[in-house]
C-alpha cells in the first residue's frame, strides 16, 4: 500500500466536529481519524502533521484560561508521545466584535502548513500523495506548487455547504486546485 502524509488544520476540524456534533464536540482520536481517511483512499498514513494553537492566555490569565491551557497541555503531551505525529503550534489571538464579544482566531497556523508543504519533497521524498484536511483557499498556491514542481497528488478532505458567507462556505478554487476532494461526514469521526 502506498504511503501518505496527512495534514490536519485543527481549527477547521474542531469547528466541523462541533457542527456535526450538534454544538457538542465529537470525541475522536486524531491519529485514527488520519489513518481512517487514508485507508479510504487505499493509502497508508505514514505520518500526521497536526496544526493547532494553544488557548488564549491573558496577562494575567483568568482561571478559565488557566484550566483550558492545562487541558490543552495534557492533550498535546499525550499526542506528542506518538512519533508518527508532528505537532505544529501557532498562537491564539483575542479580538472583539462591534458588540464587545470576544473572538478568538488562530494565527500563524496557515503559514506553518504552507512551510511544511514546501518541504515535503525533501522530508518525505517517497511520498506521491498527501491528504489535506482543511477548507482554506490560502493553501492553493502551495498546493499548485507541489503538484507542478514535485508531482505530488493532493487529496482534499473538507466540508462545505452551499450558503454564501456561512462558516462552511468554500471557494471552488480550493476544490479545483486539488487532485480530488472528499466531503467529511460524521462517520469519518467514528473509530
Amino acid at each position: 500500500m502506498e504511503k501518505t502524509i496527512v495534514f490536519i488544520d485543527e481549527g477547521f476540524l474542531d469547528k466541523l466536529s462541533f457542527f456535526l456534533g450538534n454544538q457538542k464536540r465529537l470525541k475522536f482520536d486524531k491519529h485514527n481519524f488520519a489513518k481512517t481517511i487514508s485507508q479510504k483512499e487505499n493509502l497508508f498514513c505514514e505520518h500526521l502533521f497536526y496544526y493547532t494553537a494553544p488557548p488564549f492566555q491573558g496577562t494575567p490569565p483568568t482561571n478559565d484560561e488557566r484550566k483550558r491551557k492545562i487541558g490543552y497541555d495534557r492533550f498535546i503531551e499525550s499526542l506528542s508521545r506518538n512519533k508518527k505525529i508532528t505537532i505544529r503550534e501557532g498562537r491564539c489571538q483575542k479580538t472583539f466584535d462591534k458588540n464587545g464579544n470576544a473572538i478568538f482566531k488562530q494565527k500563524g497556523v496557515d503559514t506553518l502548513i504552507t512551510i511544511d508543504l514546501g518541504h515535503l519533497k525533501d522530508d518525505f521524498p517517497e511520498i506521491k500523495t498527501i491528504i489535506l484536511v482543511s477548507s482554506d483557499t490560502d493553501f492553493c498556491p502551495a498546493i499548485k506548487d507541489i503538484k507542478e514542481r514535485n508531482k505530488i497528488e493532493v487529496i482534499l478532505y473538507t466540508y462545505f455547504d452551499k450558503k454564501r458567507n456561512s462558516k462552511f462556505s468554500l471557494s471552488n478554487e480550493l476544490i479545483s486546485c486539488c487532485s480530488k476532494w472528499k466531503k467529511i461526514e460524521k462517520e469519518n469521526f467514528k473509530q
